[in-house]
C-alpha cells in the first residue's frame, strides 16, 4: 500500500529541530461520545465518524470500497476498504500528488473537491468528481482511474459538462453512462431549481458522447419547487433502472428520492412513497437526533441483501454540530419493487444488526470510543493526515525524533487569500467529547514564531494553543478567530509569560460538545489550566458556514498578530 505524502518523506531528516523549526514529538487523541455499546451482532452508526460527507460505495467481489468528499484539504478524496460494510480502513487518498490536481490556491477551504463517486468495470476503478474553482478551469468535472483503489490514481481527465456531482453507471451490456446535476432545460423557475441529466460515457477515451438527456426536472414534485436535486446514482435491479438523488439541500430538509424506468435513458417514474430516507418530518426537540440524512448510494451485498450509505449529522444542541457530515449505513428493504431505506417517521438507529458478511478488522477504528497516539516515527504520514491545499514546497518532515515543521509566513486566517499555505497538519475530529494533546520541543523556535495545536473549522473560525517567542521572551498563548468580521480577531484569550523557553511543553484541548477547556504542562502529566469553559460552538457549521467539519493538529507560524 502506498503511503500518502511520501513525496515529502526525504526532506529535513536530521535528528532534532533546526533553528527556526518546531519539533512535535507526539499527538494523542481520545474520544468517546457515550451511548449504549452495540451488541455482539450489532454495529454502530455512523460507520465512519467525523468529517466524511457524500459517501459513495461499491462492491467488487467480496470487497467494498468507499470514497468521501474532502473539499480544500490535501490529500483529497479518502478511499476506504471493508469486507463487511461496517469496519472500514482508509487505504489511501485518490488525490495525493500536488501536481495531480492543483486546487485551493486563493480559495476558501470549503471549495475544492466536492461529492465524489466510485465505480468499477472490467478490472478498472473510476472516480468521478467536481472541483470547485480549480486554477485555470473554475468549476469543472473530471474522472480519474486506477487498477488498485489504494492508488496510484491517474491525473484527471476533464469532462466537457457543466453542473456537479457526476456518477458513472456501467450497464449489463458494458455501455457506460454519466449522470449529474445541472441547470434545467428552459427557464430556471426559482433559486435552487436544478435537474438531473444523463449522457453516454466512453470508458476507453474517458469522454462523453451522444446527446445529454434530462431525466428529472426539479425533483419528485416539481410543483412544490424542490431545491437542489443532486447527488444522482443509477443502478439496475430485476429489469428496472433505478435513479436515486437527494433533494432539499444538505441541511435539515435533506431527503433521498427514488425513481425507476425500463430504459436507462427514461422516462423515469417517481415512487409514490418518496422519500426513501429523511429525518425532516421528526420533532426537532427529540433527544439524540440524527439530522440532514441524504446523499445515499445503494449497495448489493454478495448475500443479496441491500444496504445504503449516506451522510447525516449528529447535533449536540438544536442543529449545532462541529463534526461535519458523517457516513452512516442502513439496510434497504424492497417493497413492491421499490427500495426503502427507512420508513417515513422512523429515526435513524444508532445501533443495529450487522450485515451477515465475514467480519472485517479495521487497523484503526473509524467510529465509537477510541484512543491513539502518533509519534511520527515513519518517514511518511499515515493517510488520515491532511493539510490545507496541495503543497508547493517541503515544509515538514517525519522520522528521527518526531514531526518537524518550518513555521510559515501565512497564518490560518490567511488561507485562501493567495498569501500562501499555512504550516498546519491535521486529523479530522471524530467526537463531540474528545481530548487532543501534543508535546512540543520548541527550543529552536526563533523570535516572532509560534508553534502549537490548532482546532479549526475554517479560516475565520479556530482556536490555537501555542508557545510563542518574541522580544518579550517566551509565553503560552491562546489566540482565537470567531468570524470574518470578528472585532477581536487575533485576540488572545490567555497569555502566560514564561521565564525562559521550556525544553518541552504539552498543550491540550478538552472538548465536551460546545464546551472547550485548554491546558498546558511544562512537565509530563502536570496539567495546568490555560483557559476554561470556552465556547467551542463558534466552530459549528451553522455559524462558520460551508460544508466541512473540525480538524486539529500541529501548527507553526511566523506570528504577525493573526492566528
Amino acid at each position: 500500500m502506498r503511503c500518502c505524502l511520501a513525496f515529502l518523506a526525504a526532506c529535513l531528516l536530521a535528528t532534532g529541530a533546526h533553528a527556526g523549526e518546531a519539533l512535535f514529538t507526539e499527538v494523542a487523541y481520545a474520544g468517546d461520545d457515550g451511548g449504549a455499546a452495540p451488541g455482539a451482532t450489532q454495529f454502530r452508526n455512523p460507520v465512519i465518524a467525523g468529517f466524511h460527507p457524500d459517501p459513495s460505495a461499491i462492491r467488487v467481489g467480496d470487497d467494498y470500497y468507499l470514497v468521501t468528499s474532502s473539499f480544500g484539504y490535501f490529500p483529497g478524496l479518502p478511499v476506504f476498504h471493508s469486507t463487511d460494510l461496517v469496519s472500514w480502513r482508509q487505504i489511501g487518498n485518490a488525490i495525493d500528488r500536488p501536481r495531480q490536481m492543483p486546487y485551493g490556491e486563493g480559495e476558501e477551504l470549503t471549495r475544492g473537491l466536492f461529492a465524489a463517486t466510485i465505480s468499477h468495470h472490467d478490472g478498472r476503478f473510476y472516480i468521478a468528481n467536481t472541483c470547485f474553482y480549480c486554477p485555470g478551469r473554475g468549476m469543472g468535472n473530471f474522472v480519474i482511474t486506477a487498477r488498485d483503489p489504494a492508488g496510484p490514481w491517474s491525473d484527471p481527465h476533464w469532462l466537457d459538462i457543466d453542473g456537479i456531482d457526476p456518477s458513472l453507471f456501467f450497464d449489463h451490456d458494458s455501455r457506460a453512462w454519466l449522470v449529474n446535476n445541472g441547470v434545467p432545460e428552459g427557464e430556471m423557475r426559482y433559486d435552487g431549481h436544478r435537474a438531473i441529466f444523463i449522457q453516454q460515457f466512453d470508458a476507453d477515451t474517458l469522454s462523453l458522447t451522444g446527446p445529454r438527456l434530462q431525466l428529472v426536472d426539479a425533483g419528485v414534485d416539481p410543483a412544490s419547487n424542490p431545491e437542489h436535486v443532486e447527488g444522482p446514482h443509477v443502478f439496475r435491479h430485476d429489469g428496472w433502472y433505478y435513479l436515486t438523488a437527494a433533494e432539499g439541500g444538505t441541511g435539515e430538509q435533506h431527503a433521498q428520492m427514488i425513481w425507476r424506468s425500463r430504459a436507462v435513458t427514461g422516462p423515469y417514474e417517481a415512487w409514490s412513497g418518496n422519500p426513501t430516507l429523511t429525518q425532516r418530518d421528526l420533532d426537532p426537540a427529540r433527544p439524540d437526533p440524527v439530522t440532514s440524512t441524504g446523499h445515499a448510494q445503494f449497495v448489493r451485498a454478495q448475500d443479496d441483501s441491500w444496504w445504503a450509505v449516506f451522510l447525516a449529522t449528529r447535533p449536540y444542541r438544536g442543529n449545532q454540530y462541529n463534526l461535519g457530515r458523517e457516513t452512516f449505513l442502513l439496510p434497504v428493504q424492497w417493497r413492491d419493487g421499490w427500495p426503502v431505506i427507512l420508513a417515513r417517521g422512523e429515526r435513524v438507529p444508532m445501533a443495529l444488526e450487522r450485515p451477515a458478511l465475514p467480519s472485517g478488522q479495521a487497523t484503526a477504528p473509524t467510529t465509537g470510543p477510541m484512543a491513539w497516539t502518533e509519534r511520527f516515527a515513519a518517514e511518511a504520514l499515515p493517510p488520515q493526515w491532511v493539510m490545507l491545499d496541495p503543497p508547493k514546497s517541503a515544509w515538514f518532515a517525519t522520522g528521527n525524533g518526531g514531526l518537524r515543521i518550518t513555521p510559515a509566513a501565512t497564518p490560518l486566517a490567511g488561507h485562501g487569500s493567495g498569501r500562501g499555505q499555512p504550516a498546519y497538519l491535521a486529523r479530522r475530529l471524530l467526537h463531540h467529547n474528545a481530548s487532543i494533546a501534543t508535546t512540543l520541543d520548541a527550543a529552536a523556535l526563533d523570535a516572532g514564531e509560534l508553534a502549537g495545536l490548532a482546532l479549526l473549522q475554517n479560516e475565520r473560525h479556530h482556536f490555537v494553543a501555542g508557545l510563542e517567542r518574541d522580544e518579550r521572551g517566551a509565553a503560552l498563548v491562546l489566540p482565537r478567530r470567531a468570524g470574518k468580521d470578528d472585532p477581536e480577531a487575533g485576540r488572545e484569550l490567555a497569555r502566560i509569560a514564561l521565564p525562559e523557553a521550556p525544553a518541552q511543553v504539552s498543550l491540550r484541548f478538552r472538548l465536551a460538545a460546545p464546551r472547550l477547556d485548554v491546558d498546558y504542562a511544562l512537565a509530563p502529566g502536570d496539567w495546568q489550566p490555560l483557559a476554561a469553559d470556552l465556547d467551542a460552538s463558534l466552530l459549528r457549521v451553522d455559524t462558520a458556514g460551508g460544508f466541512i467539519g473540525n480538524t486539529f493538529g500541529p501548527y507553526a507560524v511566523k506570528r504577525d498578530g493573526a492566528p
